[in-house]
């Protein structure tokens, strides 16, 4: 279920599906980097401004799924106009900075973007620019992005499927506004 914020800046509604923590796992595979599982944990959130912030923090995993070193961390600010037209600025732990614009599809919880800006460091690795597909999905959230260099063509290099962290005061959230319930529990259901 979706909840939106009684506090969320209006213009952020279609974006409510992305409030939250998520963690799960992914795939990580691009020409010249260690393949990989990894784990990651993502948060978006607001302070009632017209913008989500973004942290994503991932990790490689061993194959019994342990935690084995840190993999990217990166973060940023969301937005959205009118025209459901998506703008996202992004720093990335490597020293990438990225302007990305997208939009979110039609009467679904579906976001496209693709780099605009692509700013690098000396020390940052080669990097051309991306694409990015996030989707709400039966509750979970799965993200899928896409990375060229100058010596590789735009192509798929992570993807992860990640659940929604339930937290204690989500859980008393939840309880509060179920209301009363009948004392046997059965009328619940009927």
């Amino acid at each position: 279920m979706i909840e939106i914020p009684s506090d969320l800046h209006p213009d952020l509604v279609p974006l409510a599906f992305l409030l939250g923590n998520w963690t799960g796992a992914g795939v990580s595979d691009f020409p010249g980097a260690e393949k990989c599982n990894f784990g990651q944990e993502v948060s978006f959130s607001h302070d009632g401004r017209n913008f989500l912030e973004y942290v994503s923090h991932s990790w490689v995993l061993d194959a019994e799924g342990n935690k084995v070193r840190p993999l990217e961390s990166e973060s940023g600010y969301w937005r959205i106009d009118k025209d459901r037209k998506v703008e996202v600025v992004m720093a990335r732990d490597q020293g990438v900075i990225e302007i990305w614009y997208g939009e979110l599809a039609h009467q679904k919880p579906q976001i496209d973007l693709v780099t605009d800006a692509v700013a690098r460091t000396a020390a940052s690795g080669p990097y051309s620019g991306g694409k990015r597909l996030y989707g709400y999905v039966k509750s979970d959230l799965m993200w899928v992005g896409e990375k060229s260099t100058p010596e590789v063509e735009l192509r798929p290099y992570m993807s992860a499927h990640l659940k929604k962290v339930v937290t204690p005061e989500d859980v008393a959230a939840m309880a509060k506004s179920l209301g009363d319930l009948p004392d046997d529990g059965i009328a619940f259901f009927k």
